[in-house]
């Protein structure tokens, strides 16, 4: 069932730098292990969605209607935008070093699942994506699907915590200079806007 094709499809798709991944990324780097663990916890549970759309059918409603990809890509649109401009404010402000509080890390992990559930892209992207790896002859497509998507969300999970720990490992290089921490966060905070244009722009 989980044919190389599909595992390292996958891997390359989940290691390609997305919102998520910067998300998580800048996470690990200004605040905690505990909080980019979040991170990815939140993004991770953010695809969960367009995956059963997926399984479902939904997409082809998604890609079919242009009011609901649309209504669906502003907001996403919107989220980066605030997420860039929530970050710009903050810059210098970071306590890198403040304890994670559980209701923290929540609102740590609300933000990665509001990041990939807003992306309508995804959706479109597991419709085509799935159906390629589920054999002809399968008994059950669908929980062949269910399966396949079990496999790329565990995927998704490792590596977007191993992109966290990588980068809260080198918090230490960054944490006892406020022009190299308010550089990293003007940067994310461009990033995050940028890639909210490149969305808005994004055609189905």
């Amino acid at each position: 069932m989980f044919s190389s094709e599909f595992l390292l499809t996958s891997l390359v798709v989940v290691l390609i730098p997305g919102t998520g991944v910067i998300y998580t990324v800048s996470t690990g780097l200004f605040h905690s292990r505990r909080a980019s663990i979040a991170a990815a916890c939140g993004c991770t549970a953010g695809i969960v969605p367009h995956l059963t759309a997926s399984i479902l059918g939904l997409s082809a409603i998604l890609h079919m209607s242009a009011v609901a990809f649309q209504a669906v890509k502003y907001a996403g649109v919107l989220y980066l935008l605030y997420l860039s401009w929530s970050m710009w404010r903050e810059t210098g402000l970071l306590q890198v070093n403040a304890p994670e509080s559980a209701r923290s890390l929540r609102h740590v992990a609300i933000k990665g699942f509001l990041i990939n559930i807003l992306n309508p892209k995804l959706s479109i992207f597991f419709l085509a994506f799935l159906p390629l790896f589920v054999a002809p002859d399968s008994a059950s497509p669908a929980l062949q699907m269910l399966i396949l998507s079990g496999l790329f969300m565990l995927m998704t999970l490792v590596v977007f915590i191993l992109y966290g720990l990588l980068a809260t490992s080198v918090r230490r290089y960054i944490v006892n200079s406020s022009k190299i921490t308010g550089f990293l966060q003007k940067s994310f905070a461009a990033i995050f806007a940028a890639l909210g244009l490149k969305l808005a722009l994004t055609e189905r």
